[in-house]
């Protein structure tokens, strides 16, 4: 935990995160450099990942080169169906990462997409934001358009809209808009202010209804907007 002095809180922080929100990598390849020795503390050779760094006072280096936080980066990726949102998969099966490249700097996803699942995707290397509009206390809405295995009924909709009880508690309301009803199923459009693993085929399921096509069409203020699947964009920051 950051440490206080003369009553003003440091930014103390473990090596491997000093590393990883500079932008650098992932925690991951962090430690796998410090394991290496490729990383010094004020010139001394550091091979604990957990070895606490204070940012005010340490010089960090890693082959040399002094670590230093990088220009904040933000990416909107319309993540295609059967791509994982994560750097690399042991089945090897396609990443995101296999879709904007290079670019320099490492970004994460802001909380993710599961394989079955497309839409907005957003990466970043502003740990600070991503966990702002990941946490559900700050309340960022999430939209996805839903088609349903059949045709929602008022009550089912009245459902979602109050909120279901699913195996980790109930969901909180959220804004549920019928969009059509197309011969034996519903397209309805679903904003949440959650993001539980699954929560949008969770729900529908919970009322009878489960999902057959999952599209994420906005986070905050950020939406597809012409994105085509598998292609990225630049963006302004917060959500």
């Amino acid at each position: 935990m950051p440490e206080r002095f003369a009553g003003k809180q440091r930014p103390i922080k473990t090596l491997e995160r000093v590393l990883s929100k500079a932008g650098l990598g992932s925690r991951t390849q962090a430690r796998q450099w410090i394991g290496t020795g490729r990383v010094r503390v004020n010139g001394k050779l550091i091979q604990t990942p957990d070895h606490w760094v204070d940012l005010e006072r340490d010089r960090v280096t890693l082959d040399g080169k002094p670590v230093r936080a990088q220009e904040p980066v933000y990416l909107l990726l319309y993540k295609p169906k059967g791509y994982i949102t994560s750097h690399g998969d042991p089945e090897g099966r396609p990443t995101v990462y296999d879709l904007i490249g290079d670019l320099g700097v490492w970004v994460t996803p802001v909380g993710r997409l599961d394989q079955d699942t497309s839409g907005l995707l957003i990466l970043t290397n502003d740990t600070q934001f991503g966990n702002r509009v990941m946490d559900p206390e700050f309340k960022v809405p999430k939209t996805y358009l839903v088609k349903c295995s059949t045709v929602l009924s008022d009550e089912q909709l009245e459902s979602l809209r109050n909120g279901v009880e699913l195996r980790d508690g109930p969901t909180r309301p959220a804004i549920v808009k019928r969009l059509r009803d197309s011969g034996k199923y519903t397209h309805v459009e679903i904003t949440i202010t959650e993001g539980r693993n699954r929560q949008v085929r969770r729900m529908t399921a919970a009322v009878g209804l489960p999902t057959l096509r999952l599209v994420r069409v906005a986070i905050g203020a950020h939406r597809l907007d012409g994105l085509a699947p598998g292609h990225w964009r630049e963006c302004g920051g917060a959500a």
